[in-house]
């Protein structure tokens, strides 16, 4: 995986040593011995070639030095502004000379990213689990999506039959009140006509000679609850007299009766209350 990243600076490293090289050689040639430019060019290469070895082993153990950077990039500066120098002061291809200046600048921004691929680099073994992770999250996220999608269905099932019903439920009232109504109406024409009144008349009650009762419509609508009846058909005891009662009734053994046979022996006896009432007066005697 560190191919992907180191070819290309070492590719672009050596490219821009051999053009700073060449260029030192013949823009100094002209001006100094030719082994004096040589030597020159070869120590811009040398110290930026050895700053960047040091840099690389500073790397490997984990380490960095700022100085060591600071002097790595300033041999290719250095290097960079010769080949700007003398793309600036060449008579023919100035142009061409001038748009690979930028190759040592470039050859040091691709160690710059190579470092970075190395410190953020991870093992397989990391990089495996990082996408079962990722995986596991996926397949939980489809997972939740399709539960949530199977719950929309089945509520907008439910909420449509629900609805439905609650239709057809008023549709039937709508006919009943409907054929109600009608009754009414009818029954309200037979009570209004004269005919018929005379011969509903004929079949009532015996009423006093000369008073024709008049035939009322049924009810319908609201109408009274009855008055509930009493639950016991013997006049109410009072709570004193209901414990004196219970007291002798559960007394009248020794040991004392329990509340099944007191209970017993109070109704057996024709005494009337109700069980919560006669409950009551057991805890509060016994």
């Amino acid at each position: 995986m560190n191919a992907k990243t180191v070819l290309p600076a070492v590719a672009m490293t050596a490219v821009s040593m051999v053009l700073t090289l060449a260029v030192v050689v013949m823009w100094l040639g002209a001006a100094v011995p030719w082994p004096v430019a040589l030597v020159v060019g070869l120590g811009i290469d040398g110290g930026w070639l050895a700053t960047l070895a040091y840099e690389r082993r500073l790397a490997a153990q984990g380490d960095h030095n700022r100085a060591v950077t600071a002097v790595g990039w300033s041999f290719g500066i250095l290097a960079a502004s010769v080949l700007v120098a003398h793309a600036l002061t060449a008579e023919e291809s100035a142009g061409a000379w001038l748009a690979v200046a930028w190759l040592p600048i470039a050859a040091k921004a691709l160690w710059l990213v190579h470092a970075m691929w190395e410190r953020t680099a991870l093992t397989p073994v990391a990089l495996d689990a990082i996408r079962g992770i990722q995986q596991e999250a996926r397949d939980e996220a489809a997972v939740a999506r399709a539960r949530l999608r199977a719950e929309a269905a089945t509520e907008e099932t439910r909420l449509t039959a629900v609805t439905e019903a609650g239709a057809r439920v008023a549709r039937v009232q709508a006919k009943t009140a409907q054929a109600l109504a009608g009754a009414w109406s009818t029954l309200e024409t037979a009570r209004a006509g004269e005919e018929t009144g005379r011969a509903l008349t004929s079949v009532t009650a015996r009423v006093t000679p000369g008073v024709t009762p008049r035939w009322e419509l049924p009810m319908w609508g609201p109408s009274e609850p009855l008055a509930g009846r009493s639950l016991e058909s013997a006049p109410a005891l009072t709570d004193e007299a209901l414990d004196v009662i219970v007291d002798e009734i559960r007394t009248s053994e020794t040991p004392a009766l329990s509340y099944r046979e007191m209970a017993a022996r109070f109704r057996a006896a024709g005494h009337a209350a109700s069980e919560m009432r006669l409950r009551a007066a057991w805890k509060r005697v016994a």
